[in-house]
């Protein structure tokens, strides 16, 4: 019997992948890429057209013998690596490897790993697409010359170990530049006032919102107290009151950007978890002895939001069987990709509809299960009719004062009563119910309250709004993300708390060194264009190598002017109050492969060493001696312990607050977010809570 070879990326695709195909195939992984640039050597002649050199990866020569071997054995090749121009790019070196002819049709490529799906690409392969094989390569070569040119500068001028990318610059620089906005922000202080009206037994609240037909600007306390005092105990007509239906249509299915983005809001997963367990649902999962390993979700890299002709007729018939005809919008959704992607790639979705969240959730990790519900739900919503709000707005007077109350009715829940959108904290914004209001009418009112507010810098970047600035300006690719903000944490130009992306010093100097003697590498637009110029070589628009040209003549210009005219950068260690027990000097912060730690300035005479621990404020409840700060587990979990370890083992998973409970004098009160933002006592027989005080946004 003949034999086919088939190469896979993963092990564990080609065990689902091996399962399958029939007994004629062997299905082998290539765990990744095996021929890359060596990391010892530049490895681009730039003087000769950037000729590359590529050389098999250190570890991978017996694998490469094996598959030559099996190769050796088999009557035909198929190359199956991802549906994308990095797995077109791993195809073409196996090509070269192996010794495929160019002119042989031995790619094969699936955007889902299902039986069907598999066994329709093994009969359709195709040449390797030369385009896609250049547009990867000249990215890989973009950042070969920015990431080995530009890097070594960085090691001269400011320290060892630092790292600049083409993409990753430009991420620090967005980080940087917001936080200059936040310390230069001068806020302002406003005001606004809401009168909390009654009709019958229903209460609801109206805000001020002109004065003399002008917009309201209520600028300090006593303008306020003016307004109430002349208006306190007068009765409000209606005015003017505005109905109007609204169709609110579903999110588009998710593609790579928008499930990070989205899975961050909702799970409170990082874009590499993401990524991690959305790889696993990809590649398949052992459901159970009669199906098998199955692929659960399509190709999870990809900018399209295309669904198949297939997928829709299956979720279309799905809304009419378990949701009802209503539920069936009077168009199947088609939603516009951005940017220029390839047709044949689809949006993140179930590769069967039916298989619901909870009839696998039994064969699922937690993660696994949380992550598929979110692709399921999505995907359903996108495809289900809209949703129709009656919005009412109503406009009431009282002397000169004109008060705005809105609300709205939920007339039919369409997609969402299977999914909506998560929210970043500042686009948050819920509209009440009104009664029914009549032009004309008196209603009283039951309290008048002021409220003082402070107008608010920007916000620092989330992960997820880091995401989706770079989506927006067109900047890397979505795959690259998640491995890019781990770079720049463990470089120590960013470090991330409570969800929010702080920039570190060495980052302001790494980014102002940049702006001022690279300003294109650390510009969003001009690293957009970049993309673009990527996008046109994969069309067969542009030559690769002339894009490399005209990006390198400069840059090489640049490098030069750099390197005379940047003198040494050093960066003083933060000093802590903190003693050194052998020598008495202040010790100082510094940073290791693990993260922060304190070090005797006095090095190398005195090696004394020690943990840098975040304190947290509060006295250890249990020996009254120590305070409490904050610790992390092997797996990264902050978590709370006290500083007089191991003498006393005092530990908890939950955040400490200042003072005793006034209510059972408990020594501890704790800190709850998941619950409203709450402090409560620690003492589970006790009720007392109260919220947290928070500015006003």
């Amino acid at each position: 019997m003949s034999k086919i070879l088939v190469v896979v990326e993963s092990p564990a695709k080609a065990k689902t992948i091996g399962k399958f195909l029939g007994k004629k195939y062997i299905v082998k992984a290539s765990m990744g890429h095996v021929r890359d640039l060596p990391k010892s050597q530049f490895a681009v002649d730039v003087e000769n057209d950037f000729a590359v050199k590529y050389i098999t990866i250190r570890g991978k020569g017996d694998l490469l013998k094996e598959l030559k071997g099996a190769a050796l054995k088999s009557d035909k090749i198929l190359l199956a690596t991802d549906p994308d121009r990095e797995g077109e790019a791993i195809a073409w070196h196996l090509q070269e490897l192996l010794k495929i002819p160019q002119s042989e049709k031995c790619r094969i490529e699936f955007n889902e790993i299902t039986k069907k799906t598999i066994s329709e690409s093994v009969k359709k392969p195709r040449q390797i697409d030369k385009q896609l094989v250049e547009a990867q390569q000249a990215r890989r070569v973009l950042d070969r010359l920015v990431g080995y040119k530009l890097s070594p500068l960085l090691w001269r001028k400011i320290r060892k170990g630092l790292s600049a990318g083409r993409v990753q610059s430009v991420v620090v620089r967005l980080i940087c530049d917001r936080e200059e906005e936040i310390n230069n922000f001068v806020s302002d202080e406003y005001w606004t006032l809401t009168a909390e009206l009654i009709k019958g037994k229903t209460i609801f609240a109206a805000k001020l919102n002109k004065i003399d037909n002008k917009k309201a600007e209520l600028k300090n306390e006593e303008q306020v107290n003016n307004i109430i005092a002349e208006i306190r105990s007068d009765n409000y007509h209606v005015k003017k009151v505005n109905k109007r239906q609204q169709k609110r249509n579903p999110s588009p299915p998710f593609i790579t950007s928008t499930l990070q983005q989205e899975a961050f809001r909702k799970l409170n997963y990082a874009a590499k978890k993401t990524m991690l367990v959305a790889q696993q649902l990809y590649e398949g999962i052992d459901l159970s002895k009669t199906e098998g390993t199955v692929g659960l979700v399509t190709y999870i890299r990809t900018d399209s939001t295309r669904v198949s002709d297939e997928a829709q007729q299956e979720v279309t018939q799905y809304l009419e069987e378990n949701y009802g005809k209503e539920y069936i919008p009077d168009k199947l959704r088609v939603y516009n990709s951005k940017g220029k992607v390839q047709g044949a790639h689809e949006c993140i979705r179930p590769t069967l509809i039916s298989r619901t969240p909870e009839s696998l959730k039994q064969y699922l990790k937690n993660d696994q299960y949380k992550l598929y519900k979110l692709i399921w739900e999505r995907f359903l919503a996108s495809q289900a009719a809209s949703a129709i709000v009656d919005v009412t707005t109503v406009e009431l007077a009282v002397k000169n004062y004109e008060f705005r109350a809105s609300g709205s009715i939920m007339v039919f829940a369409g997609f969402t009563k299977i999914y909506t959108e998560g929210k970043d904290e500042q686009e948050k914004e819920e509209l009440g119910l009104l009664p029914v209001l009549e032009v004309n009418e008196e209603i009283t009112a039951k309290n008048l309250m002021p409220k003082q507010h402070f107008t608010q810098p920007p916000p620092r970047y989330s992960e997820a709004t880091l995401i989706k600035t770079l989506e927006e300006n067109g900047v890397g690719r979505p795959s690259t993300y998640a491995p890019i903000l781990d770079t720049i944490v463990s470089r120590g130009y960013v470090i991330k708390q409570q969800k929010q992306c702080f920039p570190t010093e060495l980052g302001f100097i790494v980014v102002d060194l940049l702006k001022n003697f690279f300003p294109e590498i650390i510009n969003i637009e001009f690293t957009a264009n970049l993309e673009g110029q990527l996008d046109s070589v994969e069309l067969g628009e542009a030559d690769w190598k002339k894009v490399l040209k005209v990006f390198y003549d400069p840059f090489q210009q640049e490098l030069e002017i750099a390197e005379k005219e940047i003198g040494q950068i050093e960066i003083a260690d933060e000093e802590t109050d903190v003693l050194c027990e052998n020598c008495g000097r202040n010790m100082v912060i510094k940073r290791g492969r693990f993260g922060k730690f304190l070090a005797c300035p006095g090095f190398p005479e005195c090696r004394n060493t020690k943990p840098l621990l975040e304190e947290t404020g509060v006295t250890c409840p249990k020996c009254e001696d120590g305070k409490i700060v904050v610790r992390a587990s092997r797996k990264g979990r902050k978590f709370y312990g006290c500083n007089k370890y191991p003498k006393c083992d005092y530990v908890s998973w939950d955040e400490p607050a200042e003072g005793k409970c006034p209510q059972c004098s408990n020594q501890l009160l704790i800190k709850r977010v998941r619950s409203g933002d709450k402090i409560i006592c620690s003492n589970k027989e006790c009720s007392y809570e109260k919220e947290m005080i928070k500015v006003d946004v």
